[in-house]
């Protein structure tokens, strides 16, 4: 007995046919998305300003860059939630912490 199997890529905004995956990264943190004609024209026109005016890195270069971390290994994250909230920033439950809390974290622990 012959089998077929078709895979078909929906639009993972409007769910349109024949969309393809479109990867990217933002702020050390890689995404893909599937897009459909309009929506990855729609895409590529939002990014060509800045794509324009940034410049290109390696991939060789983007591996290391991700590898260093802005905090010390032993960083105590709930701690710096902790922190963070007593002070009245505002800062997620989990997920990543803004650089910007962390540096100011880091220089509150200086200071103490």
């Amino acid at each position: 007995m012959a089998k077929t199997t078709i895979t078909q890529i929906t639009d993972d905004l409007d769910g349109s046919k024949d969309a393809q995956e479109v990867s990217f990264s933002y702020q050390g943190t890689d995404y893909t998305i599937d897009l459909g004609k309009k929506n990855m024209a729609a895409f590529e026109k939002a990014l060509k300003p800045y794509i324009s005016a940034a410049t290109k890195v390696s991939k060789r270069a983007a591996r290391s860059g991700r590898s260093a971390k802005p905090r010390t290994a032993n960083q105590n994250l709930a701690a710096v939630r902790a922190w963070a909230k007593s002070a009245g920033l505002e800062v997620s439950d989990r997920g990543r912490i803004p650089k910007s809390v962390l540096a100011q974290y880091e220089a509150a622990q200086r200071s103490s």
